[in-house]
Parts: structure tokens; C-alpha cells; sequence
């Protein structure tokens, strides 16, 4: 069903629920249930073919018919009038090499509408950096994936490396830092390199250099602090000698001055976690080199750290569920919960009910979130449930940072289960958006969570990307 239909099924799914004396609220348009369910939005509900070319339409023309193609491992962001953004991805191919894009949506939560705002709407495209510290209509970030992406307090978009084309064809990881301004609509290439695969260059922890850049990486985490500062922690890249793999290195970058900060972490691959005692700050704690964790900022603009793959306390490789906090006023990691080696499978506990004995299992590729009440949410990944099997999850779950209590919220506790996406528009306690890893969210400005796209396993194993999009309402 195509996302120009969601208002007729809307009107019907509200016809039903009041007939059924169900209670139903409005915001944004879209109509939710008020209690907890998953509403499928929009995009294919089908497995459908690797590498969809989706419906670009015109460049900056909102029509209901448009449609990002599949992807995973994309960035994404909500700006101030609460619409949100995408950009680039990675289309999956069970045939060949994937494909990386470039191109850059907004999608008017308003009126359901997408929006292709820029860059290529065809894949592999090169960048085109244009002067360094120079804002051009013309620039634009070559395709990639796993980059990642802060807001600053403009509402500006900052994107940093993942895995794609610089200026020229060849894929590798990158390590360019970009801003691109709103109300311009511009792209600017702040620092790093317009090659692949750079070294990075470290300086001395704790002191900011203008020669200091954190080396080429893909699938690293990042924060936003309340002073304004990006953060920026591990992924699989090149270290300070040019060795490539796992990082734990911690930078700050401070936008207005332009400048990278080497914080903590190793400045070289491949580093085990020092957990120290759980729930005890020390300045030797660091969590292990990893890829494909998840990240928060707290109300109280302190750093949160969930899981991933990488090294435990014993050095061992693997997926991670351990839950960590940094607190950037005394530069210190705190251990919080979940385990300090890999491979733990879930505590799910009963749905709903908050135990401090639950833990989702360990796991990768998830997506996360943080509610207006600056509770920690996260949905999916690769990683272990509840009985220890391996495999692609959908699973929601909630942390409270106060009790320090996970909460199973919605979903199975087993991999590998399908999406039931119901009638398009129409909240049911059955629908879910089924397993997933690499997918991306928002949280718009009523406290309603959202994700798009994303990589599953089908029921017969073969792996495909979705570009679905998907309303749950705490």
C-alpha cells in the first residue's frame, strides 16, 4: 500500500475503533491508540527486491507517491518544526557488493508527506567538497553508511565518516566532518579528509589542536552535550599508526572553534573494557573497542553506552549488552548494568513490568530513542534473546535512568520474527514492526517514536531491507 493511501485507511481505522468503543487521540495527522501499539505509516509491507528505487518525484516537491528506496544504517535527525530527516543508507545486495546513497529526505509529519531535498537519486555518488570551511549550494557528501549525525542548537545537521565515496570513486572509510544548514540548505565540509581510509591524528588527550581528527570509521556513536559539544566514540576504522579495526577512542568537537579533543580511550585498535566496580565512576573505566552500539544524552546532558560488538573485560570479541554512562563534567565512564562479557542472552521478565533483574540480551544494529520523562529506548538489532538463540530481533525496551530498571515493552522475546503490520493507519496490539537491524528513528514533538527502514532476515533466510515507516506511542 502505497503512503498516499493512509488517509482512507486512517478514516476506516477510526470508523472501527469508534464503533468498538476503542479510545483514539490525533496528533500530527495520524491517529494513535493510546495505548502502546505499533502503527504502520507508510512504505512496503513486502519483502519485495533488494534495492527498490523508491519514488523520488521532483527534487524539493512534496507529492504522496514519493518514497526513499530501501536501506539500512542510514543517519537521521528532527529539526525544530518537528519534521524529520534522512540521509543515505546502505540499498543491500544478496547478489554483489551494496550499494551506498547520498541522497538527502525530509518527511513533513504533518502532511505524510517525503521530500527529496538533495544529493544523488542514483547510488555510489561521489562528494563534492567544494573549500574547506566554505558553504556551497553545490557541495554535497559522497554516498555512504554507517556515518553519524548531531544536531546543534541551530537545528543544524552535523555528519561525520562511515563507510562510502569521498571526492573520488572507491569505497573506504571516511573521516569528513560536514554541517549542512537548514535554512540555507547548504552543505559545508568542516574538517577531516576528502580521501578514504585516514589515520587518525590524536595529539595529546585532553588538549584541543587544529591538526587533531579522529581517523576514518564506520559505524561509530555520537552525542550532542548540553553546552553545544558533539561527541563522537569507537566504530571499525583506522587508529593513530593506520591499523584498522575496532576503536574506544572518545572525542569531543567543539563547533564553534572548530577543533577536535582526543578525551579518552585508546589510540589504537582493538582495546578490551575496564569495567572497574558496576555503578562506581573511576577515571581507569572505559568501555571496550566497538561497532554498532547505541547512544543517549540524558536529561542532565551526561553520556549513555548500549552494547554493540567488540571486546569485553577478557578481550573477547563479540556482541555486547553492557550499559554505560559518561559524564562529561568529570570526564568519567560508569558501568551501569548488563554484563561485562559478550555473548549474554535477554532477562525479559514478564511485559511491562520493570525488574532490576531484566537486561535486553546482547546485540548490534539497534535504534534508539529518549522520551520527553528522559527514559532510554531501544528497538531491534542483531543479537541474542531470550533462550541464548542468535539472530535478528525486534524487541522494544525501555531504561529508566532513576531506578535504573529495564522494561520489555512491546515485541517477542525470540529472533527472527516477521512484521504484522495490519491495516496501514490503524493502530492494533498485534501490529510490530518485526525483526530488523540498521534501521533509523525519530521522536516527534508529541513523545511518539518512529523508525524507518532497516535490515531483516526473512522466514526463509535470505536478507533484505525494508522502507517502511512505523508510529508507536508510548
Amino acid at each position: 500500500m502505497k503512503i498516499q493511501q493512509v488517509y482512507a485507511t486512517v478514516l476506516l481505522g477510526v470508523l472501527a475503533s469508534l464503533l468498538s468503543g476503542a479510545s483514539i487521540g490525533c496528533t500530527n495527522g495520524i491517529y494513535h491508540s493510546g495505548d502502546g501499539q505499533w502503527l504502520w505509516v507508510g512504505g512496503s509491507n513486502t519483502v519485495g527486491t533488494n534495492g527498490s528505487s523508491g519514488v523520488y518525484g521532483a527534487l524539493g516537491v512534496p507529492a504522496f507517491a514519493n518514497l526513499p528506496p530501501t536501506r539500512d544504517s542510514s543517519i537521521s535527525w528532527t529539526d525544530r518544526g518537528g519534521n524529520f530527516w534522512l540521509f543515505g543508507g546502505e540499498e543491500y545486495s544478496a547478489s554483489g557488493p551494496a550499494n551506498n546513497l547520498n541522497d538527502l529526505w525530509e518527511l513533513d509529519v504533518d502532511a505524510q508527506t517525503w521530500i527529496w531535498m538533495g544529493g544523488a537519486n542514483t547510488a555510489n555518488a561521489v562528494g563534492v567538497y567544494g573549500t574547506q570551511g566554505t558553504a556551497a549550494s553545490t557541495n554535497v557528501p559522497g554516498s555512504r553508511h554507517s556515518a553519524v549525525s548531531w544536531t546543534d542548537r541551530s537545528g543544524n545537521l552535523w555528519l561525520f565518516g562511515g563507510e562510502g565515496n569521498a571526492a573520488t570513486s572507491g569505497v573506504g572509510a571516511l573521516n569528513d566532518l560536514w554541517k549542512f544548514n537548514l535554512a540555507s540548505q547548504t552543505w559545508m565540509w568542516v574538517s577531516g579528509a576528502n580521501t578514504v581510509n585516514a589515520s587518525g591524528v590524536y595529539g595529546t588527550q585532553g588538549v584541543a589542536a587544529t591538526t587533531n581528527v579522529p581517523g576514518a570509521r564506520q559505524a561509530a556513536v555520537s552525542w550532542t552535550d548540553g553546552s553545544g559539544n558533539l561527541w563522537l566514540f569507537g566504530g571499525n576504522g583506522y587508529d593513530s599508526t593506520g591499523a584498522q579495526g575496532s576503536l574506544n577512542d572518545l572525542w569531543e568537537f567543539n563547533p564553534t572553534a572548530h577543533v577536535w579533543i582526543w578525551v579518552s580511550g585508546a589510540n589504537t585498535v582493538g582495546a578490551k573494557g575496564v569495567y572497574g566496580s558496576q555503578g562506581v565512576a573511576a577515571t581507569t573505566n572505559v568501555p571496550g573497542a566497538r561497532i554498532s552500539a547505541l547512544s543517549w544524552t540524558d536529561n542532565s546532558g551526561n553520556l549513555w553506552l548500549f552494547g554493540g560488538n567488540g571486546y569485553d573485560s577478557t578481550g573477547a570479541q563479540g556482541s555486547l549488552n553492557d550499559l554505560w554512562m559518561f559524564n562529561p563534567a568529570t570526564k568519567t565512564w560508569t558501568w551501569v548494568s548488563g554484563a561485562n562479557m559478550v555473548g549474554a542472552k535477554g532477562v525479559y521478565g514478564t511485559q511491562g513490568v520493570a525488574a532490576t533483574t531484566n537486561i535486553p540480551g546482547a546485540r548490534a544494529g539497534a535504534v534508539p530513542w529518549i522520551d520527553g520523562f528522559g527514559d532510554l529506548w531501544l528497538f531491534g538489532g542483531t543479537g541474542y534473546d531470550s533462550t541464548g538463540a542468535q539472530g535478528y530481533l525486534g524487541d522494544l525496551w525501555m531504561f529508566n535512568p532513576t531506578t535504573q530498571t529495564w522494561t520489555w515493552v512491546n515485541g517477542v522475546n525470540t529472533v527472527g520474527a516477521p512484521g504484522v503490520y495490519g491495516t496501514q493507519g490503524v493502530p492494533a496490539t498485534a501490529n510490530a514492526p518485526g525483526n530488523r537491524a540498521g534501521a533509523v528513528s525519530w521522536m516527534d514533538n508529541f513523545g511518539d517514536l518512529w523508525i524507518f527502514g532497516g535490515l531483516a532476515r526473512s522466514s526463509t533466510g535470505t536478507l533484505y531491507d525494508h522502507n517502511d515507516l512505523w508510529a508507536y506511542q508510548p
